[in-house]
């Protein structure tokens, strides 16, 4: 598939993060055609065959869910959900590597992408997780600020009715 026709099939809008979607579609796209070929391999690549494509085409349909998460909770969540996906298709792809199960080079490649993916997705999250705490920590120092009208002195001493 060439550039043009690529850009073509993005959304409308590009909003931050478009970059690590757009990497996992290209991931799970090349473990099609990865899985295209042990279809037509052994019997144990055959047999992964289903594992990997759910895993790999479940981890970009979460970071496209992500994207219209209700809040940051959820949007956590699920850039959660598709990690553990990225972490198992690395998991699979690295078990075909090693046991020689499909091209080599292929392989490879996809151990490493994979690897470079969980890397992002992790630090997206723990980005969004830090953020959300200070917002948090932030909101709190607002309410404990409105709470105290005038500081109260420990030290002062007053003799009741003088």
């Amino acid at each position: 598939m060439d550039e043009n026709h690529a850009a073509s099939e993005r959304p409308p809008t590009f909003e931050d993060g478009q970059d690590i979607r757009d990497r996992s579609f290209e991931f799970a796209c090349r473990v099609v055609a990865f899985c295209e070929e042990l279809e037509d391999g052994r019997r144990v690549g055959r047999l992964m065959v289903p594992q990997l494509l759910s895993c790999s085409l479940s981890f970009a349909t979460m970071l496209e869910e992500a994207r219209a998460a209700e809040s940051d909770a959820d949007f956590i969540s699920k850039c959660g959900i598709g990690l553990k996906e990225c972490r198992e298709s690395w998991t699979r792809l690295r078990v075909c590597k090693k046991s020689e199960i499909g091209r080599p080079q292929e392989a490879h490649a996809l151990v490493q992408e994979s690897n470079e993916l969980i890397a992002i997705v992790t630090t997206i999250i723990r980005s969004k997780r830090r953020n959300v705490a200070a917002k948090l920590a932030a909101k709190k120092a607002e309410r404990n600020g409105r709470k105290r009208k005038t500081p109260s002195r420990a030290y002062e001493f007053h003799v009741p009715n003088s």
